[in-house]
């Protein structure tokens, strides 16, 4: 196997994922290999039941391959989902505080940490809110907030704005770059919103139709900040769509 080089955050090699057994056995991924490079913001796109959320929890070690590797070259991988998944019962600190206590920190560290991580998503002063009395969008903020809290270098991300009204998605990726920008986290972004992966990633890898393979990798070479609905990203995208069209009409979904 060729050496994983300094500037990888992320080896996949031949992966594949079966399910079940029999003749109930499904394969979701077939073959996956794939590089990521240390800060880059990568966007995995494939139609619905392509692997997408397969591949994506294997990464952040949800999940075991069937064959193949995942190497974080000794990164740590944290994960956020579509759902905020806040626990009802907790504030919104007591909710990015929950990593901080599995990990040990003590409590006069936690509180000061999570003053930091709300700031950096810009809601300081609201840890004593909870859940119920937050936006969707600040709900969001508050689970990106605590992905952060598990001092994450690769930050895999499921579809997070995908339930948001287009306004406050919008807003977040303003943010989401932002905060990528500061940190230089690897972020793993899945998404089935074409423009959104152009407007977002670096690269955007292309999933087959179940089981999943690398289709094709696009090069995202425009100047950022970009704009959801700018000329660059709606004609790279229109290629994206066309090359996802084909590849869905291939497998006869």
């Amino acid at each position: 196997m060729t050496a994983v080089r300094s500037d990888t955050a992320l080896r996949i090699d031949g992966v594949s994922r079966f399910f079940g057994s029999g003749a109930a056995r499904v394969q979701a991924l077939d073959n996956v290999s794939l590089d990521v490079r240390s800060g880059e913001f990568l966007c995995l796109l494939g139609a619905s039941g392509c692997g997408k959320s397969t591949l994506l929890g294997l990464i952040a070690g949800l999940d075991a391959p069937t064959t193949g590797t995942v190497d974080t070259t000794g990164r740590r991988a944290g994960m956020m989902f579509q759902d905020s998944a806040l626990l009802p019962w907790l504030t919104a600190g007591g909710n990015i505080e929950v990593p901080l206590r599995l990990r040990g920190i003590r409590r006069a560290e936690r509180r000061e940490r999570v003053e930091g991580l709300l700031a950096m998503v810009r809601l300081a002063g609201l840890a004593d809110k909870r859940p119920h009395e937050l936006s969707g969008g600040m709900r969001q903020r508050v689970s990106l907030a605590r992905a952060f809290a598990q001092e994450a270098d690769i930050l895999c991300m499921d579809e997070p704005f995908g339930a948001l009204d287009a306004m406050t998605r919008d807003l977040l990726h303003d943010e989401l770059e932002r905060i990528w920008r500061e940190t230089g986290v690897t972020v793993i972004f899945v998404t089935h919103d074409v423009r959104e992966a152009v407007r977002l990633g670096d690269r955007i890898v292309l999933l087959s139709s179940r089981p999943g393979r690398v289709a094709e990798i696009f090069d995202v070479d425009i100047e950022r900040p970009r704009r959801i609905d700018s000329a660059r990203v709606a004609e790279l995208a229109t290629e994206v769509t066309t090359r996802l069209r084909e590849e869905v009409g291939r497998h006869g979904h």
